[in-house]
């Protein structure tokens, strides 16, 4: 399995840092392949949703609004404010998604971890290896930027 871990600091209160971290958000903020292609016709929650806070609830789950596209999120892990964890099921291939949000004086410290598990084999981790983590890591500081930015503004 893959890991890409990365941390930022944002002067913003958690409060704020947690409502952008909602599937219906990520669009705003998220830099990368897979999630250029599931946020370019937004995302639609196909699990029941009364509230906002409905969207940040276990089970929460939502999908890409384009015909066609299989990737599914899926909450398995919320703390207010604290940590929050999606479990993404893409074309044979799972991966999570894990913020975790720490107060500090000057706002929010940021993690955010991504895991992912490629399908065949010997070959995908060779793959994974040689291009993914490199790739992740590049997107993963892009996405933290982004946020930062729409934060602080």
């Amino acid at each position: 399995m893959g890991r890409v871990e990365r941390s930022i600091e944002i002067r913003a209160p958690p409060e704020r840092v947690w409502e952008m971290l909602a599937i219906d958000r990520f669009e705003e903020w998220q830099v990368g392949m897979l999630y250029n292609e599931c946020f370019v016709h937004g995302m639609e929650f196909i699990s029941e949703v009364r509230t906002p806070e409905d969207k940040y609830s276990v089970g929460a789950s939502a999908q890409p609004k384009k015909v066609g596209e299989r990737t599914l999120f899926k909450v398995t892990e919320s703390l207010k404010n604290e940590k929050i964890t999606y479990l993404v099921e893409e074309r044979g291939t799972n991966s999570t998604l894990t913020s975790i949000l720490e107060p500090i004086d000057e706002g929010t410290k940021l993690t955010y971890a991504v895991s992912y598990e490629m399908p065949w084999g010997i070959f995908g981790k060779f793959l994974a290896k040689l291009f993914l983590k490199r790739m992740g890591e590049g997107q993963v500081k892009k996405s933290l930027e982004k946020l930062k930015s729409i934060l602080e503004k």
